[in-house]
């Protein structure tokens, strides 16, 4: 994952993964969120495509624009220590 620029410093996002007609975004909280341009659509995931790379404006066009419309919810699963 890349991480997010944040030039707001106020940002949910922290970092991005990008792959052509998807990208997977990570929220401050930790939860990851896959986008495809079947779940919301080519022309958002062009603009979110634009934004994680600006480093700006991506939290709010989720927000805004795609919130819901994420594929699948991508878990992690820790490791016992």
């Amino acid at each position: 994952m890349q991480r997010y620029g944040n030039q707001s410093r106020e940002s949910g996002v922290v970092a991005y993964d990008i792959d052509p007609g998807r990208i997977v975004v990570q929220f401050r909280n930790g939860d990851r969120y896959l986008y495809t341009e079947d779940s919301a659509g080519a022309a958002n995931i062009a603009r979110m495509h634009e934004l994680a790379r600006a480093g700006r404006g991506l939290s709010t066009f989720i927000s805004q624009h795609a919130h819901d419309r994420y594929e699948r919810k991508i878990t992690t699963h820790k490791k016992d220590p």
